[in-house]
């Protein structure tokens, strides 16, 4: 029975021994396949990884937008939303746009300043150039296949804003007399505006203006109550004499004049250099004291008070202290006045901008109701307008000055327009927004936030960890001097640079495993 338990025990032992050998094998097995699985799988992910990205630089770089006019909103509008549009008279616009063409499509070179539209109106120019049409279907078909509408206003604003102006008819003479006693001054001689010499016509209407003493010297020119007491009398300026100084204040604030001299022939007046100080609406003043209440003031109501108040017109008139000096332009009574780009102005169809901003021959059509047929009517003006003029108090990408023609009738108009309508500006088709604006890289996605609750941006210059040390003051009757910061040791608030924000670098595209794959991988590893 021994022998018989010997025997049992070595033979349990070397099953013992066989199930261990066999469980080594299977962990053997085991191992060398999940080796093979990975690197198949890593030679699959090797082939499937995208090239890495390019360095990205914090913060993201500032983008060129398609069309960038400052301070402006706009956005891409058709042409059957616009109200009114298919009701205007496109061809006495298009005459007018003809007229603006010729300066325009003579240039050749880069315009001297850089605005949104640069020199992209020359190519409908010239196609204008050879088209003389005589229908108002075949003008608006050209303005809809050379030009994309835009509705534009001021950043945050729904709407633009309108004035009227013309040219007012006075009477006055070539001589000095006891009726007509009012000087119109030609540009002096001694005024000076960087940039420009005496033989430019037109100096602009903003900016500083200096009177030249000497050879070096530079002082600000006088202003208007210096002017009016005979700061540059006898020096042979005089273009023309004027029975009042309100009539020399309506045609400065204008621009121009028809004067009808007391021989019988017409004198025509334009603007040519102002004195450098900003100019200030009298309207405004009269409105701020409570002589005239807002909604009933017009240029009308302005003349009727000073005519009535002479002394305190004198006054009123010194508030502001712009002052406009004109040259004498050789036209006939049929002749439109000529605005700052040079060509004749159409009534109805012409309007200031801001040069700033805009270029003239620009397209605009301003829609919305104007107070045209008596001052409490609201007319229904939708009409497509030119910008072919400017002037200082037209500030804005949606603010124009619309242009009514010459006389009381035209006058009276003008003055009492003050009008919010809303703006379309017509840009040519090869600056459409929409297509250069998709040739503008989509920024980087922002990171996440877990990302930015581990990197928290803050302000050095607020932070509290770099704010300096407070200074302690000495005890009274202590001979300890108060510390002072070193000015060779730069705090530590500057010297401190916030640092870019890591970016979670892109998850690799990895093709997953079968499910036989998987399988075969679980009872392995079992």
């Amino acid at each position: 029975m021994a022998r018989e338990a010997r025997a049992k025990a070595h033979s349990l032992a070397g099953l013992e021994l066989a199930r261990l050998a066999i469980g080594v094998m299977a962990l053997a097995l085991s191992i060398a396949a999940s080796d093979a699985f990975a690197a198949r799988h890593s030679r699959a992910h090797s082939r499937s990884r995208l090239p890495e990205p390019a360095p990205r630089q914090l913060p993201y770089p500032q983008l060129e937008l398609p069309l960038q006019i400052a301070g402006t909103q706009y956005a891409p509008v058709a042409w059957s939303d616009i109200a009114g549009w298919s009701e205007d008279d496109h061809l006495s616009a298009y005459k007018a746009f003809r007229t603006s063409c010729k300066p325009i499509a003579a240039q050749t070179g880069a315009p001297s300043d850089s605005k949104a539209l640069g020199t992209s109106l020359r190519d409908p120019c010239r196609i204008a150039k050879g088209l003389d049409l005589a229908d108002s279907a075949a003008a608006k078909a050209f303005f809809e296949q050379n030009f994309l509408p835009l509705r534009i206003s001021r950043l945050g604003e729904g709407e633009g804003f309108v004035t009227g102006y013309y040219e007012p008819v006075i009477d006055g003479s070539r001589t000095q007399n006891e009726v007509y006693n009012v000087p119109v001054y030609r540009r002096p001689s001694n005024l000076f505006v960087r940039g420009t010499n005496q033989n430019s016509v037109g100096l602009p209407n903003k900016g500083q203006v200096f009177r030249k003493i000497g050879r070096r010297k530079l002082v600000p020119y006088y202003d208007r109550a210096e002017i009016e007491d005979g700061a540059i009398e006898g020096r042979g300026l005089e273009i023309c004499w004027l029975r009042n100084q309100t009539d020399l204040l309506f045609s400065q604030i204008q621009g121009s004049a028809r004067v009808n001299l007391d021989d019988g022939s017409t004198l025509r007046i334009n603007y040519d250099a102002h004195n450098g100080y900003p100019y200030t609406a009298v309207g405004r003043i009269l409105i701020d004291r409570g002589i005239i209440p807002k909604d009933q003031m017009s240029m009308q109501k302005i003349r009727e008070w000073m005519e009535q108040n002479p002394e305190g017109a004198n006054e009123l008139r010194r508030q502001n202290r712009s002052y406009i000096f004109f040259r004498e332009v050789q036209l006939s009574d049929k002749d439109e006045a000529v605005g700052a780009q040079g060509v004749p102005l159409t009534p109805g169809r012409s309007i200031a901008v801001d040069k700033s901003l805009h270029v003239y021959g620009t397209p605009f059509f301003i829609e919305g109701q104007l107070p045209i047929e008596s001052e409490v009517s609201k007319t229904p003006f939708h009409r497509l307008m030119i910008a072919q003029d400017t002037g200082s108090a037209i500030v804005g990408p949606a603010r124009a000055d619309l242009y009514f023609g010459a006389g009381s009738d035209a006058g009276k108009i003008a003055g009492r327009l003050k009008n919010n309508m809303r703006f379309v500006i017509l840009v040519p088709k090869s600056l459409d927004p929409a297509a250069r604006g998709r040739l503008v890289p989509v920024p980087d996605a922002r990171p996440s936030q877990k990302i930015a609750k581990l990197f928290p941006q803050t302000d050095p210059l607020k932070d509290p960890k770099n704010a300096a040390p407070a200074v302690t003051p000495p005890a009274a009757g202590s001979t300890q001097k108060p510390a002072t910061p070193t000015a060779q040791a730069p705090s530590t608030a500057q010297a401190t640079v916030a640092k870019p924000v890591p970016l979670p670098e892109a998850r690799p595209a990895t093709a997953p495993a079968s499910e036989k794959s998987r399988r075969r991988h679980r009872r392995y590893r079992q």
